[in-house]
This record gives structure tokens, sequence and C-alpha cells, in this order.
């Protein structure tokens, strides 16, 4: 996230899939500091589903088109089912690494319902883009929340904190390295 808030730029699209200015975000995925990779390895350490939107998958909008399957090359990172949100239909995907996209058509709680049953007693990470966590907040479905903040303002693009009023953030940890902050909250939900 960037420090004034946004966790992608402005003007996506599937040549600048984070937006303008956005890849700066992923930058400290980079880093070899111990506080960024212990940062990376919780951000992609196991869990038993994902659930993400569409603009997360791939910032392609309208009906399918053409053999589009993510961003990730043929091992996505997941390694377990993956819920993708989306109004137009699609034949699940089936990648190397024992992920399997699975687009759902019917709104978030669906979709956060067939993670859970895919976890099962395993966690469900909300992986993005904004619109996905923001509907997640909307359902108090998010218990913690993990923040990495990148010294850069954007000035305009993807927030997951608008129309998230009653939200409450407990700090569980934080870490810095030279560069970045990464922080860990439990979220709480009305009033306190």
């Amino acid at each position: 996230m960037s420090l004034d808030g946004f966790i992608g730029g402005p003007d996506q699209s599937r040549d600048n899939p984070v937006g303008a200015g956005g890849l700066q975000l992923l930058q400290w995925q980079d880093s070899a500091e111990d506080a960024d990779v212990a940062a990376l390895n919780e951000l992609m350490g196991p869990m038993g589903a994902f659930v993400m939107g569409r603009n997360m998958f791939g910032p392609v909008r309208g009906p399918w088109s053409g053999d589009w399957r993510g961003w990730w090359g043929d091992d996505p990172p997941y390694h377990a089912p993956v819920f993708v949100l989306t109004h137009h239909p699609h034949d699940p995907i089936e990648m190397a690494g024992d992920t399997t996209f699975y687009f759902v058509t019917d709104g978030f709680e669906a979709a956060l319902e067939r993670a859970r049953d895919a976890a099962a007693d395993k966690d469900v990470r909300i992986t993005g883009g904004a619109s996905t966590v923001r509907q997640a907040f909307a359902a108090t479905a998010i218990d913690d929340i993990y923040l990495d903040i990148i010294p850069v303002a954007l000035g305009r693009g993807e927030t997951v904190f608008d129309g998230s009023p009653g939200v409450r953030f407990t700090q569980l940890d934080a870490t810095h390295s030279s560069a970045y902050s990464h922080l860990h909250y439990r979220v709480g939900y009305g009033s306190a």
C-alpha cells in the first residue's frame, strides 16, 4: 500500500496490471532484508483457499475472450483453490502446483462460502483486489489484515478502505526494513 492508501495505481490495463506507478508497490518483494523476506514468506504462505476479484486475476473487463490464464504463468503461487469473483461465467482453469481458478458469478459471500468449504480446517485468504477487500469488510469477513507500506504517494488509484465505516484495527505486529513497513492488525467491526 502506498503512503496515501492505494494498493493499485490508476488506469489499470492488461499491459499495466497494477496501474500507473503501481509496480512501485511490489518492489519490496525483491528485497533481501530480513523483515521484507519474512513478510513475503507470510504473504505467500500456504492457505486452504483464496478469494480474489476479477481485476486481481487480470484487468480484462466484460465477457471473457481469448485464453487468458492470469498473471502468474503456468505455476501460480497459490497452490490451492482460488475463487474469482466475476460477472461473466468461465470454466475452471487448472494450473500447475494444485492451483485451480474457479469463477464465481453469484457474489462475494458465495465465493467465500465455496472457499471455506474447499479449505476445510485451513485458512482462507482474501487476496484482493480493492473491490473484493471492500466487499469482505462489508461482510465482516476479515479477521486479520496485513499491510505492506511502501514509501511512495500515487495520488489516486485503488483503495481498500472506501466505504468501510466502523472497521477497527488492533495492531498485532509491526516490522520494518530500511525502506518498508509491514503491519499486522486484528480487525473488529461495529462500535468499540
